[in-house]
């Protein structure tokens, strides 16, 4: 089987295409995958090819080294408060206007992508890293992952799109739990309040993601496409008619695909379907 590499135009993220699977994999290891400028950048440029590739069907982001992402990098915070502050002269509004650009194009990109993104956690998803691994559509965790929001514990109130999707998933007051204390949230508790999906032992976590990565690589991208856009209108608070109206405008268009004739056939003659996301 042949292997396509995207290029991110950093080491700090790894990406490549294979069997219609893309893997996004943020590698910073020695800072427990903690965002960089590099990073982000990548993760966008990444983000841009994979939606727009007609060889991926799903997504799936990852981390290496056993953590999945320590968002923020503090200590680089750190690092250079301590050496005098050190940054280059940019203006608070050219900062923010840079910050919600890289949100869109990160964050915001997964949430829209009219494909499934699966978050695999094999370790701590923290801060920033806790607010990417929810835009995803799917979290599947290693039984000894661990998430947690951070951003009390450093005077942050939160970004990349955290308190939207932690909102979504688990509640108001259940994320205003996550983000006022900060604890940690092992993967079993994880699994319980709905913040994640499915818990695998660790030694298990690349097999398992694998596995549904490619039975969603393989299902009906045209369907897919349109519960996303069903779901994510909901989410964000369409009345129950807009929904009726947009679920009717969708039903309609994908029963008249390929892939819906073609399920319907392999119905019949009780066999599974092959879809050609047309």
């Amino acid at each position: 089987m042949s292997t396509r590499t995207i290029e991110t135009g950093t080491s700090h993220l790894l990406a490549s295409v294979e069997e219609r699977v893309a893997t996004l994999t943020l590698n910073r290891p020695e800072r427990r995958n903690a965002f960089s400028n590099e990073m982000l950048e990548g993760l966008a440029r990444a983000l841009a090819d994979v939606e727009r590739a007609s060889d991926v069907g799903c997504v799936v982001l990852t981390g290496s080294g056993g953590a999945f992402s320590a968002g923020g990098d503090v200590k680089g915070m750190n690092e250079r408060s301590s050496a005098g502050g050190a940054r280059e002269e940019v203006g608070i509004d050219a900062r923010i206007h840079a910050q919600r650009l890289s949100q869109r194009e990160t964050a915001g990109r997964i949430y829209a992508m009219p494909k499934p993104v699966l978050a695999a956690l094999p370790g701590a998803a923290a801060g920033a890293g806790f607010a990417l691994a929810m835009a995803c559509d799917l979290r599947i965790a290693a039984e000894n992952a661990v998430l947690v929001t951070s951003f009390a514990r450093v005077g942050f109130s939160g970004d990349y799109g955290g308190t939207f999707f932690a909102t979504q998933a688990v509640g108001a007051a259940r994320a205003r739990e996550l983000y006022y204390l900060s604890e940690r949230v092992s993967a079993q508790e994880a699994l319980r309040i709905g913040l994640v999906n499915r818990v695998v032992p660790a030694s298990e976590l690349e097999k398992a993601t694998r596995e549904l990565a490619l039975r969603l690589a393989s299902g009906p991208s045209v369907a897919y496409r349109y519960m996303k856009e069903n779901i994510n209108r909901a989410a964000s608070g369409a009345d129950v008619f807009e929904c009726l109206d947009l679920e009717a405008t969708h039903h309609v268009h994908t029963g008249l695909t390929e892939d819906h004739r073609e399920a319907a056939r392999a119905f019949v003659e009780k066999r599974e379907p092959t879809f050609r996301g047309r």
